[in-house]
């Protein structure tokens, strides 16, 4: 059998096959994303499932995601809500927020969603004069320098039972490096040492591989107190 990448790659396949349904709409989401030359770095299908699994678990009504890019993640959430829930999604680029606002009308959730456009922290105090909380979901997926100011936002519009997820915090197994001068990599060890330093959090930290690569993400709920 052969080791690496190359079997992770087959081995989502094998699952997305066996798990997940024909989903037109969301591969036409995939397709948009890649011909508007966005980043490829959107969750994968699986990935997506993950977090419209999360969504359900924990009876979320309001999802606040930072980090929108095409939209991709925040279909896989809007899709899961109960009636009358909302995702707000903040994004930095215009150019990416025009291609979501079009992946949102395709695939339907455009009425559940609330895309803001700007450096997500100014998004966030924007949020937070609005006393827009408590969310019952947080996914943070952006620009990894700034995990720990995103997530001192999160746990201001939170609440108990607030589920938090953070991506990409294993970077090839890099967050191991100390003294990396990768801020991304920073980033990721700030994550570890936010969860791990608040009594109010209970986290853990899933190793992924497929398609995406080798990486992860950290989870915690907010306790009481």
């Amino acid at each position: 059998m052969t080791a690496g990448k190359n079997i992770w790659t087959q081995v989502d396949h094998y699952a997305e096959a066996s798990l997940l349904p024909a989903d037109p709409a969301m591969d036409a989401v995939l397709e948009r994303n890649r011909a508007s030359g966005l980043p490829a770095i959107d969750v994968s299908p699986l990935q997506g499932k993950f977090l419209d699994l999360v969504v359900r678990m924990c009876g979320a009504r309001r999802v606040l995601e930072i980090g929108t890019l095409g939209g991709y993640s925040t279909i896989w959430m809007a899709r899961a809500l109960p009636a009358g829930g909302t995702v707000v999604t903040l994004e930095l680029e215009e150019r990416h927020a025009a291609v979501a606002n079009q992946n949102f009308a395709t695939a339907g959730v455009s009425d559940r969603v609330d895309l803001r456009v700007g450096l997500a922290l100014s998004s966030l105090e924007k949020l937070g004069e609005e006393e827009a909380g408590p969310f019952d979901l947080i996914f943070i997926d952006a620009d990894k320098p700034n995990n720990e100011r995103y997530l001192i936002w999160a746990m201001r519009l939170a609440r108990p039972g607030t589920v938090i997820i953070c991506d990409n915090v294993i970077r090839d197994g890099a967050v191991i490096e100390a003294e990396s001068r990768d801020a991304s990599v920073q980033g990721a060890r700030d994550v570890f040492s936010f969860f791990g330093s608040r009594g109010k959090l209970e986290a853990t930290a899933l190793q992924t591989v497929g398609e995406k690569g080798y990486d992860g993400f950290a989870m915690a709920i907010v306790g009481e107190g």
